[in-house]
C-alpha cells in the first residue's frame, strides 16, 4: 500500500514537472514599450498644456494677492485697526482660496494624467497579449527596473510588439 501510495507521488511530481517545463515564459520592458509608443509623447505634450495653463492661473492670483498685501501694507498705517483686520481677514481667505486652487489644480492633473494614460496602457497590453499568443507563450513577464523581476532568460517580446504596433 505504502510502495502504491509513493509511486502515485512519484507520477504526480513527473507530471507537474514536465507541464512546467512545457511552459515558455517570456519578458518585456513595458516602461520602455510605452516611451517608445507615439501615443505616451502625445499624453506628455497634451499634460504639459494643461499643467501650464494650471500654472498661469496660480501664478496670476499669486501676483494679484502680491499686489494686494503691497497695497495694504502701503497704506496699512493711514487705516484703522478694524479696517486692518479685516484685509488681514481677507488676504488669508484670498490665501486658503489660492492653496485650494492649487490642490484641485494637482488632482485635476493626475486625473487627466490616469485618463490619457488607460488606453495607451490598454493597448501596449492588448499588442503583448496578441503577440505572446502568436509565439505560444503562456506567461509574460514585466522586466522593467523595480518590477521585481530579478532573472530574465526567456525570450524579450519588445522588439515583437513594437513591431506590432508599427513603432521603430
Amino acid at each position: 500500500m505504502k510502495s502504491l501510495r509513493k509511486l502515485f507521488v512519484v507520477i504526480i511530481l513527473f507530471t507537474a514537472f514536465n507541464t512546467i517545463q512545457a511552459q515558455k515564459f517570456a519578458h518585456i520592458d513595458s516602461e520602455q514599450l510605452l516611451m517608445a509608443m507615439p501615443e505616451t509623447k502625445a499624453m506628455e505634450d497634451e499634460l504639459k498644456k494643461v499643467q501650464q495653463t494650471y500654472a498661469d492661473e496660480y501664478n496670476g492670483q499669486m501676483a494679484a494677492l502680491q499686489a494686494k498685501l503691497k497695497k495694504y501694507d502701503a497704506e496699512a498705517p493711514t487705516q484703522t485697526d478694524i479696517k486692518n483686520q479685516e484685509r488681514q481677514q481677507e488676504v488669508q481667505g484670498i490665501q486658503q482660496k489660492i492653496e485650494k486652487y492649487g490642490q484641485t489644480a494637482q488632482q485635476e492633473i493626475q486625473k487627466k494624467q490616469f485618463d490619457l494614460l488607460k488606453p495607451i496602457v490598454e493597448k501596449a497590453q492588448q499588442a503583448v497579449k496578441d503577440v505572446a499568443t502568436e509565439k505560444g507563450i503562456q506567461y509574460v513577464m514585466d522586466s522593467s527596473p523595480g518590477k521585481g523581476l530579478i532573472v530574465f532568460e526567456g525570450e524579450d517580446l519588445l522588439a515583437a510588439v513594437k513591431t506590432k504596433l508599427g513603432l521603430q
